[in-house]
Parts: C-alpha cells; sequence; structure tokens
C-alpha cells in the first residue's frame, strides 16, 4: 500500500504505511529502502541517507538503494562519495538498469567540471540504452562545455526527438511535465551558441507550445525575445 501511494505521489500517505510496515519488519531492506525514497521525495535528505545506509547494512548487494545513496549523496553535493556508491552499483553484473547509475557518474563528474569522464559515462550509459534521455540530456549539456556545439545540437535534437516520439505515442497528459522543457532549453542553448538563432526561437516556441501557462513557458518566452 505504501508504494502505490508512493508511486501516486501522495508521499504522507505512505510514510504512514511504512511507519506500520515497520513495526511489524523493522529489519527488512526493502521497506528502508522504500522510507529512503520516500523521505528523499519530502525533501529530508539525512533520513533518506540513514535508511539507505540501514538498507545496504541488511543486504550488502541491495544495488538499488546503493544507487538510491548515490542519488541522494548528489542532493548534498557530495559528488565523490556518490560516485563511490555508484561504481560499486556498476560492477553488480545482475543489476537490471545499469545505465542509470552510469549517467548518474556523468552527472556527477559534470557537476565536478571533469567533462571528458562525464562523457565518457555517459557514453557507457547511451551504450547500453541508446534512447535514455537523462543521458542524452547529461551528454549534450558536456558537449556545450566542451564547445563541441556540433554534437552538443545533433545529441540534444536526438533527445527532443525521443521525447516527442514518446508524448506523442502515450498520449498521456502526465507525460508533459514542464520539468521536461529542459530539453528544449539546452537546445536552444546549443543552438544559440552555434549562432543559429531562428532554430533557437523555434525551441523556445516550442516549450511555449508544448507547456502553456508554466513558469518554462514564461521564461521561453522572455529568451525568445531577448534574441529579436
Amino acid at each position: 500500500m505504501g508504494e502505490v501511494y508512493m508511486a501516486e505521489g501522495k508521499y504522507t500517505l505512505a510514510l504512514k504505511e511504512f511507519f506500520r510496515a515497520e513495526e511489524i519488519y523493522h529489519n527488512d531492506p526493502f521497506l528502508h529502502n522504500d522510507l529512503g525514497e520516500v523521505y528523499m521525495a519530502k525533501g529530508r535528505n539525512d533520513l533518506a541517507i540513514a535508511h539507505f545506509k540501514e538498507a545496504v547494512k541488511l543486504k550488502h548487494d541491495y544495488a538499488p538503494a546503493m544507487n538510491n545513496l548515490g542519488t541522494a549523496y548528489m542532493v548534498k553535493g557530495d559528488w565523490d562519495t556518490a560516485i563511490d556508491y555508484f561504481q560499486k552499483v556498476t560492477k553488480d553484473l545482475l543489476y537490471v538498469t545499469p545505465y542509470n547509475p552510469l549517467s548518474n557518474m556523468g552527472w556527477a563528474y559534470y557537476k565536478k567540471k571533469e567533462y571528458k569522464l562525464a562523457e565518457k559515462y555517459y557514453l557507457d550509459a547511451l551504450e547500453l540504452q541508446p534512447e535514455f534521455l537523462k543521458a542524452l540530456l547529461g551528454l549534450g549539456q558536456t558537449y556545450i562545455m566542451l564547445n563541441r556545439l556540433p554534437d552538443a545540437v545533433s545529441t540534444l535534437e536526438t533527445a527532443v526527438a525521443v521525447y516527442e516520439r514518446d508524448v506523442e505515442k502515450s498520449k498521456k497528459d502526465d507525460k508533459l511535465s514542464p520539468r521536461s522543457a529542459v530539453l528544449y532549453f539546452e537546445l536552444a542553448r546549443a543552438y544559440r551558441r552555434s549562432q543559429s538563432y531562428t532554430k533557437a526561437v523555434d525551441a523556445y516556441n516550442r516549450i511555449i507550445e508544448l507547456f502553456p501557462g508554466s513558469k518554462q513557458a514564461k521564461e521561453a518566452k522572455k529568451k525568445a525575445e531577448e534574441i529579436y
């Protein structure tokens, strides 16, 4: 029940169910991982880390909890500790989605401004999952920082194409989260640095079209007006 509530974004209700479960079997690593995820969603990163650590303590090879620990340390800005946990996960040959920790390492190295290493891990992630949006976005951002603008444009155009195809397939409004506007913002940034101003405006206008009334749409309108 707690996991159902968590999937629906009802984190307080999920937490109540997990507390009830904890009274029955408090030494369950999967429960502690769930608790960590809920606390992260509620912005209590300190409590999340404590529960993820408990999950790993109870089950030393619990790769999802290790990946979550790495993510929690990224929230803290402790990139080196995060990388250590992600590396442990990538060594687990049974982990179902190894492109996730690889992409997370790419982001950690990006934040450390070690862009060549960021590129390596993003490419490793995309080798396993070529249409993984998080890795495509991160790789595009990395290419911008490396001033490899044609590569940045190509990568981010691919990311936008994958996103729009998935939206078209799903026909679900929940796919159109304004947070996805970052794909178009980064593509517009690559276009602007490449002096492709018309294409940059087109990318901003697409944000306005897809996410009307959002703060992202207002920001896109402002940035488009800066060009002209």
